[in-house]
């Protein structure tokens, strides 16, 4: 159960484990364990409401669920991020849905004293089925929200490696050029050199007399005028006049306008495919995903509470929507 303090408190180290792919199955594990226990204690909670039986049934249905449905979406953000080329392990993606679930689970286990509390103190079935669902959505938003923050820090470790993988490569290339280069220049150098190896030009071939001749000063380009009184002259460019004004307050020829050049925007950098990062986008549709599959699979799997009015039952017919049921159990509240 110390998983959950080391997530809330080095979220960063987590995130880093699960970048450079370090243990990651012992922390799945550990994260496995705690979340089993603390979704079997607030499904005891949940199935309170009808009798013991039932609270021992919703201990293991409750767990059942978001493993299930962890085991049903997994699969599709995996291979779609696969396919648009990003670098996500399937340990990684893994680990990164096990946070969101671990958090999801202590937190809905944090709330169990509140629930039971209204259980025990004013009970009503809807009341108790809706503040339940509404605990549920809040500990899951609070989940979903680390999840797409370990994404997008797995995404900056990602652009990170890449980054590190391209200088490293062209520092060899470079290296490699250089070496190349060096083996090269003395056979360039011996092909060029006309004068054999070993012999010394005559002292009157050394030096030229061309050489000793000084070469001519260089003539400005440009050389202003010089007055009679040997003063220089200065030239003035006469002034622009201003344009003329028409009737309608307009200029009668066009003014020249000075737009200043805008900065050419910096080229994006293309990385290969298997080093892009995952796309957000996606994260963020197959977070919608998952909430459906999740909710229709606890429709699937009720009941969870039990209604105090009907026996006991390991599952019901299906029928109705769960979204449906929660919308009259809400309208039974306030009729």
């Amino acid at each position: 159960m110390l998983i959950i303090e080391r997530i809330l408190r080095d979220r960063e180290g987590i995130w880093r484990q699960i970048g450079e792919e370090r243990e990651l199955g012992k922390l799945t594990r550990q994260m496995l364990y705690s979340s089993v226990v603390a979704l079997a204690c607030y499904g005891a909670v949940l199935g309170a409401s009808h009798s013991v039986a039932m609270a021992a049934l919703s201990a293991v249905k409750l767990p059942l669920l978001f493993l299930m449905t962890l085991a049903i979406c997994l699969p599709t953000l995996y291979l779609f991020n696969l396919v648009f080329g990003a670098r996500l392990q399937v340990k990684q993606a893994l680990s990164l849905v096990m946070v969101t679930i671990t958090v999801t689970s202590v937190l809905s286990l944090a709330f169990a004293p509140i629930s039971l509390f209204f259980l025990i103190t004013a009970f009503s079935y809807d009341f108790y089925k809706v503040l339940n669902v509404g605990i549920l959505t809040l500990t899951a938003f609070v989940g979903l929200r680390f999840l797409t923050s370990g994404m997008r820090s797995l995404n900056e470790h990602t652009a990170a490696m890449a980054r590190a993988r391209r200088l490293e490569r062209e520092r060899q290339e470079s290296e490699a050029a250089a070496a190349l280069a060096a083996l090269s220049a003395p056979a360039a150098a011996a092909e060029s050199d006309p004068v054999p190896a070993g012999s010394v030009p005559a002292e009157s071939e050394a030096v030229s007399p061309v050489s000793a001749v000084p070469a001519p000063a260089p003539v400005p380009a440009f050389a202003p005028p010089v007055q009679p009184n040997g003063l220089v002259a200065t030239i003035v460019s006469p002034p622009v006049p201003p344009p003329l004004i028409g009737p309608d307050g307009r200029p009668m020829y066009p003014v020249p306008i000075h737009v200043p050049a805008r900065p050419m925007p910096h080229p994006v950098e293309q990385l290969a495919p298997g080093e892009r990062p995952a796309s957000m986008t996606l994260l963020n549709v197959w977070i919608l995903l998952f909430g459906f599959v999740g909710t229709q699979l606890a429709w699937t799997l009720r009941p969870f509470f039990g209604s105090p009015d009907e026996p006991f039952q390991i599952f019901r017919q299906i029928e109705g929507n769960f979204y449906v049921e929660i919308v009259r159990a809400i309208g039974r509240l306030f009729s």
